[in-house]
């Protein structure tokens, strides 16, 4: 009887365990996350907020743990396959009074904070999407993403940009009305907006901006339509410290371009712009002087290039914008325009700090037309030339831009003569060029180029280059080998600034790059993709230290030993 009586118990003890399981799945899904979180003591306890689980130290309020205890035992009763739920009810538990939940962490930190928290994660990664969702943390994360400083900097796209037109004016129809409460409640100081693919709620959205954003001071359009002469007048007259504008790549009438020039120009800084055949009318408007403050000038034709080559009045320029630091001409195809008999040179650019010439395909940019650009510029730190194999070594080395430093008891650079003493001038040292960039990528097998040179660049500028790039040029082994010996033979070449060093398609030789990598203890970049007189393996490019003394080594044992 007592063997019977035990088999029949079995079946029940299975069914017990049968259902036991998914009891414990449900009634410990909460507690994996207490236990693995802040395991008994550890130290540690949580805390839940309103969207938000934090591991705070400490053993933490005792009313939470009772409350849990509570909950767990409530759980287990609940379970349709446990003991407890079999066994006889018991009386519930005496209620306990309600009590507020508690606010969190995020209540008790300083709104002053809070801020500089959620400034440097605005300065990193913008305010959308960051601030949108920490509005809805607490009413205190709410405060400090609804401040309008934090709001400085925006750039605005359709989610659907690119999709079929429908579809894309539904998404900038529904971001616009955003845009018509966030505009006037958080945009109040907005000093940086970028619109991305708006193609037919431009205007509407600058109507906004001019009403609500009275600090605007950079305004970029990319790939947008349907720009008017009215948002453009509107911007310039309600926004007194717009002094950029770049809309490259956009689709703006040329006169609406000109009439914002001659309502902001006076205060203009920065102005970027694409080359059509309209541009000529905006260059007009700048050769008549309507921005003599203008800094900053860019105009370049994206992925294509002109086909007819258009006439740029060099003196001109220089007489409408004379504070110009940079000026870049990007995959242009230009001439000066001719001087007449009578050369006369026009004023220079005598801040201009940055000359950027680069094209894809030959252009007509030869010794000439640099020195009329450059004539007047002592301050030049970045010259790129790329494309321009009309450019000779000679001609860079007449520039004005001259390498002047008196180190060691030498002087070292350009100017020879009678020099002033060491203890008269222990150092002087003027702005002197930091980047050159003369590579010729894909053009140099249907051209002549020269043999001999180099070392004209680099004994003028040996202290000051911090990148230097010949790709594709033909100078021979020796002089290149003239050249970049200059950087072992400097005086203090401790005190070498090239970091990036660009000879890819050139016939540099094994001891002559191992030479310089051993001289230039702060090389970062090294190429030297397609050397041929360099063995097979070490032809790529080097990025970063290890790469580079990597390549020094590999060097060194490929070269002959002394005999």
């Amino acid at each position: 009887m007592a063997s019977g009586a035990a088999g029949l118990a079995r079946p029940a003890r299975r069914r017990v365990r049968l259902v036991h399981p998914a009891a414990a799945q449900t009634r410990s899904a909460e507690d994996w996350w207490w236990d693995r979180l802040a395991p008994s003591g550890s130290g540690y306890h949580l805390l839940q907020s309103d969207s938000m689980l934090l591991v705070l130290p400490g053993p933490g309020p005792a009313r939470l743990r009772a409350q849990r205890r509570v909950a767990r035992q409530a759980r287990r009763l609940r379970s349709p396959g446990s003991r407890a739920a079999e066994a006889k009810p018991s009386s519930p538990p005496a209620p306990t009074p309600l009590q507020e939940p508690d606010p969190g962490w995020g209540d008790r930190v300083p709104l002053e904070i809070l801020l500089q928290i959620f400034g440097l994660l605005v300065a990193a990664d913008g305010p959308i999407p960051f601030l949108g969702r920490a509005a809805r943390v607490c009413r205190r994360w709410n405060e400090a993403a609804s401040q309008p400083a934090l709001w400085h900097t925006l750039t605005l796209c359709p989610p659907l940009a690119g999709r079929p037109a429908k579809s894309g004016a539904k998404a900038e129809k529904k971001l616009l009305s955003s845009l018509e409460w966030l505009m006037p409640n958080r945009f109040s100081q907005l000093q940086r907006l970028t619109l991305i693919h708006w193609k037919s709620q431009v205007h509407p959205v600058l109507k906004l901006v001019s009403e609500s954003c009275p600090r605007l001071t950079f305004l970029k359009l990319s790939d947008c339509h349907g720009v008017t002469l009215e948002a453009l007048i509107m911007l310039a007259k309600a926004c007194p410290q717009l002094h950029s504008l770049d809309i490259q790549h956009s689709m703006v009438k040329s006169t609406a371009v000109v009439s914002f020039l001659e309502e902001a120009g006076p205060r203009m800084r920065k102005l970027w712009l694409t080359y059509n055949p309209q541009t000529t009318a905006i260059l007009g408007a700048l050769l008549g002087s309507c921005c003599p403050q203008l800094q900053v000038l860019e105009v370049s034709t994206g992925l294509s290039h002109n086909i007819t080559p258009f006439q740029l009045p060099v003196e001109a320029l220089q007489k409408g914008c004379p504070q110009l630091q940079v000026l870049r001409l990007l995959n242009l195809t230009w001439l000066p325009k001719p001087s007449g008999r009578v050369i006369t040179p026009g004023p220079g650019f005598p801040s201009l700090e940055e000359l950027c010439l680069a094209s894809s395909t030959c252009n007509f940019v030869s010794n000439e037309v640099l020195g009329r650009l450059l004539h007047g510029s002592p301050h030049l730190r970045l010259l790129d030339l790329r494309g321009c194999a009309r450019i000779t070594p000679a001609g860079l080395h007449d520039l004005p831009c001259q390498s002047q430093c008196f180190l060691g008891g030498r002087w070292a650079g350009g100017m020879r003569g009678s020099l002033p003493t060491q203890s008269s001038y222990p150092l002087f040292s003027p702005p002197e060029l930091e980047q050159l960039y003369l590579g010729l990528y894909g053009m140099s097998d249907r051209l002549t180029l020269a043999k001999e040179g180099s070392p004209l660049l680099t004994q003028k500028w040996c202290h000051s280059l911090r990148e230097l790039d010949l790709s594709g040029q033909g100078f021979s082994e020796k002089d290149l080998e003239q050249a970049l010996a200059v950087f072992s033979d400097t005086p203090g070449c401790s005190q070498l600034a090239l970091c990036s060093l660009n000879l890819r398609g050139t016939r540099v030789t094994p001891g002559t790059v191992s030479s310089v990598i051993s001289s230039c203890p702060g090389l970062l970049y090294l190429n030297l993709e397609s050397c041929r007189c360099l063995p097979r393996g070490l032809k790529q490019a080097y990025r970063g230290p290890e790469e580079v003394q990597w390549c020094l080594e590999q060097l060194l044992t490929s070269l002959p030993s002394p005999s």
